[in-house]
């Protein structure tokens, strides 16, 4: 009848199966939208609440491609009534998305001139090869470049250096587990908390510079670093010690890989002029982000390293095609036109408020409880989505939680960072988990040390040190 056979059924029936979270999300947000809505917000608030909700569990359960819940934000929205088509449209786009944008394309550019080689080789002659003196150096080598050209592009570069080390040291990889571990890590949790140093080093930056710039707010790009990078160089080697604690290495000295290491590296083809012309295109980048960011914006500047790597032939647009997380793009722009709809509804405001409500006194007879809520909600939150899904959703809460708007939104956007505990919290993690040489129950092992030291340090941190800025 009308084409449908057994086959069909037991197709769909496979479908359900496969699908069950899509249904179950779907089903509640039919309950809620139902439901009456809360006394002291907007229809339209209310909406965009459901949207969140419905938006999170698809993106913690996955039922369907990252991309696809993009898109049902974007249509949600606009058949919810949250905004016209054109609305909407110009809140997913904005100077935050070209900066992801242009920052992913940025890493294809980059690692195509082989920059892994300096880096292997500048590591060596600091670290020596002492096994705990190498793990810092991953450390810090990690963290200070991630502030500057994104977390992703580091964790990329430094992955093959590591690799190669640990393989030189031993040719059974098992028997070097906890090696493994510890420089794997040291690059992933060094990229992470170094990518708050700078409003370069994420999407999560750009995302709620954008939001201060909503709430009329402005934060240059060296008065960034100086609030933040402190933190930065204050947590390289605690982690480096976390991590040696955590993952005891099999050998204190690294005497064969480290030599191994340095003959390929002197075997490697040499500095050309064209790599020279490569690093001061991306100097002139840096450059205008310290000095032209507030005007021009983070997003426009990287687009415009892009252009400057096509122009003088250093990629091909079929590279940055092939090789850019387009729908990565999509959901960052879909998560950041969420955030946007999430103020402009009141809905912010009155998610900030039952905050409140809920903690108001103890805010106000401990200051420090405001920032430990903000940072456990953050770093919760960033666990399970990506870090920059959790800026653009909490931003706009967050900063409407205490009086000082500037304070509260540079803590949501370092706590976003803390994403230690699974291998997809983390673009950096991603990477070094698909290496196969560390699990997933490892993250766990490691990151909850990493992570508690973490939350305590920025709580104190944000409550001593910017005082001087106050």
């Amino acid at each position: 009848m009308l084409g449908f056979s057994h086959r069909s059924l037991t197709n769909f029936l496979f479908w359900v199966t496969q699908k069950k979270w899509f249904l179950v999300t779907m089903m509640l947000g039919l309950i809620l939208l139902f439901l009456p809505t809360p006394v002291g917000l907007t229809l339209s608030g209310y909406r965009t609440i459901i949207i969140v909700i419905t938006a999170l569990l698809m993106i913690i359960t996955e039922p369907i491609p990252l991309p696809a819940i993009a898109m049902y934000i974007l249509v949600a929205e606009v058949y919810f009534g949250i905004g016209t088509a054109n609305e909407i449209a110009s809140s997913f786009m904005n100077d935050a998305v070209f900066f992801i944008m242009g920052s992913l394309m940025l890493a294809v550019a980059i690692i195509k001139q082989g920059w892994d080689t300096r880096i292997a080789l500048g590591i060596i002659k600091l670290t020596g090869n002492k096994t705990a003196n190498i793990v810092f150096g991953f450390t810090a080598i990690s963290a200070i470049l991630s502030s500057f050209i994104g977390e992703h592009t580091v964790a990329a570069i430094m992955l093959p250096i590591a690799m190669t080390l640990i393989r030189f040291t031993s040719d059974d990889v098992s028997k070097v587990s906890n090696l493994s571990a510890v420089l794997l890590f040291s690059i992933a949790y060094g990229c992470l908390i170094g990518s708050i140093g700078t409003p370069s080093g994420g999407g999560r930056n750009a995302i709620m510079i954008t939001y201060f710039r909503d709430f009329g707010l402005s934060i240059s790009y060296l008065n960034w670093m100086a609030k933040v990078y402190p933190l930065v160089l204050i947590q390289i080697p605690i982690v480096a010690w976390i991590l040696q604690k955590s993952f005891v290495p099999e050998y204190t000295h690294l005497d064969s890989g480290v030599r191994k290491l340095a003959i390929q590296v002197a075997k490697s083809r040499k500095l050309t002029g064209r790599n020279t012309v490569a690093a001061i295109i991306f100097l002139f980048v840096f450059l205008g982000w310290v000095f032209f960011s507030e005007t021009i914006g983070l997003g426009i500047i990287a687009l415009t390293g892009v252009l400057c790597y096509m122009i003088a032939g250093f990629v091909r647009w079929e590279d940055l095609n092939r090789n850019t997380h387009w729908g990565v793009i999509i959901l960052f722009g879909a998560t950041i036109s969420l955030g946007v709809n999430i103020k402009a509804t009141g809905a912010a405001i009155w998610l900030a408020n039952l905050v409140i409500n809920l903690f108001g006194d103890l805010m106000e007879t401990f200051p420090l409880f405001s920032d430990s809520i903000i940072v456990l909600m953050t770093t919760i939150l960033a666990n399970v989505l990506s870090s920059s899904a959790t800026v653009a959703v909490l931003g706009p809460v967050t900063l409407n939680m205490g009086s000082d708007a500037l304070h509260t939104g540079l803590v949501t956007t370092i706590a976003s960072a803390f994403g230690y505990f699974t291998a997809v919290a983390a673009p950096a993690c991603t990477i070094v988990y698909s290496s196969g040489m560390v699990k997933a129950k490892d993250f766990l092992k490691a990151g909850w040390k990493v992570g508690l030291m973490s939350m305590i340090l920025l709580v104190i941190y944000a409550n001593t040190y910017w005082l001087f800025f106050n």
